[in-house]
């Protein structure tokens, strides 16, 4: 007997919220803007650290500009709580910044998600935090080095370093 695969729409439950938490990981970590903009409404509004913006458009334009910039990114998401359509996340991402000789840097945030009735993010709001990874960026310590994007989920995160 075979089953229909799961769908993720809300309301969500604690099992749903962390399978949908995952979905977005592995999708952004495919670094791939025509696939990442699927998962949102043609109108997503989205806050990103101090950038405001709206629709598919704008979502890929910024991703695009992230991703040129932001090289050998690699990120965690983790579920922070959740209720009926909306999800609240805590992140991890290690990149080397493109736009500073390379540095390795990890950035730290939290995100607030909305979602329509179908399952597709109409709303995001992300705050992060930016730091250099081991001595002048240099990536000593770096929590992902030489991981490929399934295998982050494996890290244990220090302590001090999520809730």
């Amino acid at each position: 007997m075979s089953s229909a695969p799961l769908r993720l729409i809300p309301p969500f439950t604690a099992a749903t919220a962390r399978q949908k938490v995952k979905v977005a990981q592995s999708l952004w970590n495919t670094r791939d803007p025509q696939k990442v903009v699927q998962a949102y409404t043609p109108s997503s509004v989205w806050r990103n650290r101090s950038l405001f913006f709206v629709g598919h458009s704008s979502i890929r334009q910024f991703l695009q500009q992230k991703w040129a910039r932001e090289k050998s990114y690699m990120l965690r998401k983790e579920l922070f709580t959740f209720q009926d359509n909306k999800i609240a996340v805590q992140f991890w991402y290690e990149f080397q910044d493109s736009m500073d000789t390379m540095k390795w840097k990890r950035c730290y945030g939290l995100e607030h998600w909305t979602f329509d009735a179908e399952g597709r993010m109409e709303k995001r709001m992300m705050s992060g935090n930016d730091v250099l990874i081991g001595e002048n960026g240099n990536g000593d310590g770096r929590w992902f080095e030489g991981l490929e994007a399934e295998e982050v989920d494996g890290i244990v995160i220090p302590d001090g370093h999520c809730s």
